[in-house]
Formats: C-alpha cells, sequence, structure tokens
C-alpha cells in the first residue's frame, strides 16, 4: 500500500523549517511523496490569505522546485472559498485509491482540531501527524485514545512565516530563513512591506 503524506497549510511563506520537517516525517513514516497543499483561505488563519493566493501558491512551487519527494497540490486553491481538510483528503482518497493517507500538522494546531470542520471524517480518511513545535508540547494520552493520531518529535527549526513577513517589513535579511528562490520571489514582488 502506497504511503503519501499531505502538508496543508497557508505559506505565506513557505520556509525552510516547512521542507525540513516534512523530509523529516517522511523518513520516519517510509512516506513515498509528500504533497504541499497551500489553502486558498484558511478557516484558521487571519484574513487577506486570498490575496496573496497566488504569490504564495508560486513561492510554494519554488521552495520544493526539483525534489522528487515533494509535490505542489493545487487543489485547495482552484476549489476558491475556504479550504477545508476532509474535503481536501476525500479528493485524495478519490485520487490515490488503496493507499495510506497522513495528514501533517504542527503540534500549536492540534488543540484546535476537534473544532475543525468534520474532524472524525479527518480522521477516517487519514492518520494525522502532530509535528513537535518549539514552545508546544506533545500530548502523550490522546494516541491511547485514538489510533489515528501519531505524534512525532521533528527538528526544532527556529523561524516561521511570521518570522520571515515581520523581517521583510523590517528589511532585515531572510537568506537562510527561506529557499533562495523565495528570497528573489519576495525581493522582486516586494511582498510582506
Amino acid at each position: 500500500m502506497k504511503r503519501l503524506g499531505i502538508f496543508g497549510g497557508t505559506f505565506n511563506p513557505p520556509h525552510l523549517g516547512h521542507l525540513i520537517v516534512a523530509r523529516h516525517v517522511a523518513r520516519r513514516l517510509s512516506l513515498e511523496r509528500v504533497f504541499f497543499v497551500p489553502s486558498f483561505i484558511s478557516p484558521h488563519k487571519r484574513k487577506g490569505e486570498d490575496q496573496l493566493s497566488k504569490h504564495r501558491l508560486t513561492m510554494v512551487k519554488l521552495a520544493v522546485a526539483g525534489d522528487p519527494l515533494f509535490e505542489v497540490w493545487e487543489g485547495e486553491m482552484k476549489r476558491k472559498g475556504p479550504s477545508y481538510t476532509y474535503r481536501t483528503l476525500e479528493e485524495f482518497a478519490k485520487r490515490f485509491p488503496k493507499t495510506h493517507l497522513f495528514f501533517l500538522i504542527g503540534a500549536d494546531n492540534f488543540p484546535d482540531f476537534r473544532r475543525w470542520m468534520l474532524p472524525d471524517r479527518i480522521l477516517e480518511l487519514a492518520t494525522l501527524v502532530v509535528m513537535s513545535r518549539p514552545d508546544f508540547k506533545l500530548p502523550r494520552t490522546e494516541k491511547r485514545r485514538n489510533p489515528a493520531i501519531r505524534f512525532l518529535r521533528v527538528p526544532a527549526v527556529d523561524t516561521s512565516s511570521s518570522l520571515v513577513r515581520n523581517a521583510t517589513k523590517k528589511k532585515d535579511p531572510i537568506v537562510g530563513l527561506v529557499p533562495p528562490d523565495v528570497v528573489e520571489y519576495i525581493r522582486r514582488h516586494k511582498l510582506y512591506r
């Protein structure tokens, strides 16, 4: 049975931490591929993400270009409107039958998971992989209650999309925080100023 990872998010912008943790999870769980799925409008994030949707999609493509482990799926961008995980997983289940799907989220998103649209449907369609984050402890008891949830320690990467946006706004260098092609794209399009 194939094993595929799905890494959803706003990726505003994608940074090296996203790539590092996705690669770590792929290695630990023997995933054949990890799909990066940029949301059009995340129900959990701030408003205005849709205004940068084309830029975010392009930056994710630049970030993963040339890496055979990673692929970008544009389904949520094409669907428009709020991006609900269960819909995306249903599409993946149709597209990849007889495949074990793993949906990757950061530990900072896990406390709100039960408030997501149809969380039980998500757990029917995929194993939820909760990745450690600095400043967020992984719960120890949840796995006993639900085997469809896995907690993984991933390398602690001291960067975030908000850190990159703030650095860009202050005209601080972002080299070493995001892939070089993304640095150039942000500069060329004057994003986050």
